[in-house]
């Protein structure tokens, strides 16, 4: 069944989302101002509240994009992975630890991007970025041994994101590069599935 075409205020909607997502990754919760946002997108900031109930609001809203956005992303590249007969495991490691990720906190895993600022935030939205927290560990368990433990799925996530806000933090640079290389080959000597012998 075919989907009614998009209102103009729908479609204004989803440009002040896909804004302030790709602000709220780059710029932290604090960049993300109600003023700046609608003017990124060319509009008053009167014109906010025909939205939005509050800043609050656009911001659990910005989240969800934000995962949304990250995990198709990772969900793209671990279908390249398996195209070249890499594990999912390997694939999401090398897709989330690259080089790449590390210099694009605009559009790259809220997760990482926001962790810190996560427990100043309105009820709402921590709970949120609970939700995204969540989402990227039922990503990992989809790609680990079907007998890995329970609590692997939790161990390599935290890793992935303090990896990448550690690197981060060295710079996109050498030495950054460097870290996410050696927490790489780390996950994946650790926690890589190991296909069944005669494969």
């Amino acid at each position: 069944m075919d989907q009614a075409p998009a209102t103009r205020k729908q479609q204004t909607h989803e440009r002040i989302v896909d804004t302030a997502a790709r602000v709220l990754r780059d710029g932290g919760f604090q960049g993300v101002g109600v003023a700046d946002i609608m003017k990124r997108v060319g509009l008053t900031h009167g014109g906010f509240y025909a939205h939005f109930p509050s800043r609050d609001a656009l911001l659990v809203e910005a989240l969800e994009r934000a995962g949304q956005d990250s995990r198709a992303r990772l969900l793209r590249s671990m279908e390249a992975g398996q195209k070249k007969s890499v594990s999912r495991f390997r694939a999401l490691v090398e897709s989330y630890l690259s080089d790449r990720h590390l210099g694009s906190a605009e559009s790259g895993c809220p997760v990482a991007a926001l962790a810190s600022e996560m427990p100043r935030q309105s009820d709402a939205v921590r709970a949120a970025g609970a939700v995204r927290v969540q989402s990227l560990g039922a990503a990992v368990a989809a790609t680990l041994d079907a007998d890995a433990p329970a609590e692997t799925a939790a161990i390599v996530a935290s890793q992935l994101v303090g990896a990448l806000q550690l690197a981060r933090a060295l710079g996109d640079n050498a030495k950054g590069r460097r870290h996410l290389a050696a927490v790489r080959t780390f996950l994946l000597e650790q926690f890589e599935p190991r296909l069944p012998k005669g494969r």
